[in-house]
């Protein structure tokens, strides 16, 4: 009885040890073919995004957008054509607006999101609404549509809008102080 436990302690000890390497995936992917694809899956849900909102726009034969360099497209509800002053960073700006999906329906509405005082380039917002209020004078009001990636992206507001949702905004600038 004592040889047979001895038999098995020593089979046990000279057995495991030989090392095993590690076993490798039959197929490696670098790197770089993994950053590709995400990149070019990237770029086909923006083109869908942007095929969405010019539909939109078009739809909205009484407006004319204009599109922005910074990625977003707007048009003016109320124009002011003075020769005034427009926000520039560091200024306190005082906005009311609301936010909707690209049908126009409510998501967060004028009086749900009250009157907010907004520090230009000096506080976190919007992405596409930090740009498009530096366009605007006191008393005008901007319509911008704005894509996922200038809005929420990919995480949405964690309530009410979607992941990689585009909204309408409709800004009024109430005043600018210094």
């Amino acid at each position: 009885m004592k040889i047979n436990f001895l038999i098995c302690i020593v089979l046990l000890c000279f057995g495991c040890s030989k090392k095993a390497a590690p076993r490798r995936p039959i197929m490696v992917k670098p790197s770089t073919t993994i950053l590709k694809e995400t990149i070019n899956q990237s770029i086909r849900l923006n083109k869908i995004e942007e095929e969405k909102i010019l539909s939109a726009i078009r739809k909205d034969s009484t407006n004319t957008y204009k599109v922005s360099p910074n990625g977003f497209w707007y048009t003016y509800v109320n124009k002011i054509e003075e020769n005034t002053p427009t926000p520039k960073a560091g200024n306190t700006v005082t906005i009311a607006y609301n936010i909707t999906d690209l049908q126009g329906t409510v998501i967060y509405s004028k009086k749900e999101l009250g009157i907010k005082d907004y520090k230009v380039d000096k506080e976190d917002f919007i992405s596409a609404l930090q740009s498009g209020i530096k366009l605007m004078k006191i008393g005008e009001t901007i319509t911008f549509v704005i894509p996922s990636y200038n809005a929420f992206g990919l995480s949405g507001d964690g309530n009410r809008i979607e992941i990689n949702q585009s909204i309408k905004s409709t800004v009024t600038l109430i005043n600018i102080n210094n």
